[in-house]
């Protein structure tokens, strides 16, 4: 990419059917050099949207997708290739693969489940959060860098505290220049900034980059706003969880789990991260 040139509004141009160059919008938090996992992790939704649009309509919706980030998510054209693992008729489960360079960096699998109305029993949820039309815009930016922070408005419902925060994100970049992304994308595009709205550390001290993202849903998603209600947790060995109520402006749709890899940041006296 050539940083001089402005970027596009969005976080990903198509190439052909299955390849997309990324913009300076999807740079990262940890490495602006690097693609933020979020956007990416709402391009796979909308390549298996885009995979079930050209087959007869099965009635099925998207009710599970976990994504293991494999390797470094170079900000070079990456490939998404998606396939049927468990055909039938009313459950049904997809993987998606992500390659750069060649060699796959993400894979992704999503259960879909039959549609049908249980509004009768539906209940059980969290309370819904306070509007986002009703809070202020917190600059996050301030803690964190990238090209994909830059792009978000962060609206928290109340003061971030360290582990604990629950916010609206919402973003005017679109997912693929050009083209309408569907709700479900959309949403899950925003889903990753759960684990950096709740720093329990400093990340100019501490490393915590998630390599996994699980999604569950008992509801599909509405909206162009992004609820986290988030909770991180790190623990006494290197590892840590983030866990995230999911929601839109009508309530909870689901929950996100990400297990983070904990660690020092490199220093002269540390270069390679260890105490």
């Amino acid at each position: 990419m050539n940083p001089s040139a402005p970027a596009p509004d969005s976080y990903f141009e198509r190439i052909d059917e299955h390849r997309y160059k990324p913009t300076p919008h999807v740079g990262g938090a940890w490495d602006p050099d690097e693609q933020h996992f979020s956007p990416l992790g709402g391009l796979v939704v909308h390549a298996i949207d885009r995979y079930l649009a050209g087959r007869p309509d099965t009635g099925m919706v998207l009710g599970r997708i976990s994504f293991d980030i494999l390797g470094r998510l170079a900000t070079d054209e990456c490939e998404i290739r998606v396939e049927t693992v468990r055909p039938g008729r009313t459950i049904e489960l997809v993987e998606a693969t992500v390659l750069i360079a060649g060699r796959p960096v993400v894979r992704a699998r999503a259960w879909l489940l039959t549609s049908l109305d249980t509004g009768a029993v539906a209940g059980g949820g969290a309370d819904r959060l306070t509007p986002p039309e009703e809070l202020e815009s917190w600059h996050m930016a301030d803690v964190w860098p990238g090209g994909y922070i830059g792009t978000l408005d962060v609206r928290p419902v109340a003061p971030p505290r360290p582990g604990r925060t629950t916010a609206w994100i919402g973003t005017g970049v679109d997912l693929v220049a050009g083209e309408q992304a569907g709700p479900l994308a959309s949403f899950v595009t925003l889903v990753d900034t759960a684990n950096g709205i709740a720093v329990r550390q400093s990340p100019a001290e501490w490393m915590f980059p998630n390599v996994d993202l699980t999604i569950h849903l008992h509801r599909q998603p509405r909206g162009r706003w992004t609820g986290l209600d988030t909770t991180v947790v790190f623990g006494p060995t290197g590892q840590g969880i983030t866990s995230t109520v999911l929601h839109d402006t009508t309530g909870p749709v689901g929950h996100a789990q990400q297990i983070l890899t904990v660690r020092p940041q490199p220093t002269a006296d540390r270069p390679d991260g260890r105490p």
